[in-house]
């Protein structure tokens, strides 16, 4: 199996537990946090929403500066219901199975760096910073179902079944 095959194999499956996760989005509660220190349960949907983003920058551009000198351009639209993030996930994967398909195993293999005000923060192949995205998804993802616990939602199955969702 080539190297974006199996990178778009773990990219299908994170997108399919995704999409459970967001549909049980309840409206209205963009702004909630479970403590002060908490990102916003919106904020932290969007990023479950669009994250595969990631992996389309880390095929097509050399690196990422999170936070660049003089602030980020980039502006994310608030999306406030779960057909609005389910529409950006689909958008977001589409864009990253595009990337994915296009790149050869050589590119893969080039280095990729992340950036914050201009410092490598981490250098790695490709193929490697995509795989960290894909668990840095799961983990976010991993996060808003306890948001969705604690705002009384449906918590779908995802690994396995829940309380609300037996399938497996």
């Amino acid at each position: 199996m080539k190297l974006n095959e199996l990178l778009l194999k773990s990219m299908d499956s994170e997108v399919e537990r995704s999409r459970r996760a967001l549909a049980e989005v309840p409206d209205g509660k963009y702004d909630w946090q479970p403590h002060e220190k908490s990102m916003k349960f919106g904020y932290l949907s969007d990023m479950v929403a669009t994250i595969p983003m990631w992996i389309t920058m880390q095929v097509k551009q050399d690196e990422l500066d999170v936070a660049p000198e003089g602030g980020s351009k980039m502006k994310q639209e608030r999306k406030e219901t779960s057909e609005a993030l389910i529409k950006g996930l689909d958008e977001a994967a589409a864009g990253a199975r595009s990337a994915l398909e296009n790149a050869s195993e050589e590119h893969l293999m080039t280095p990729w760096k992340l950036l914050a005000r201009g410092k490598v923060v981490m250098e790695a192949p490709r193929y490697q910073m995509i795989q960290d995205t894909i668990s840095h998804w799961s983990h976010h993802r991993g996060q808003m179902t306890v948001y969705l616990r604690l705002l009384g939602a449906k918590v779908p199955a995802i690994f396995g079944p829940s309380a609300d969702d037996p399938r497996f």
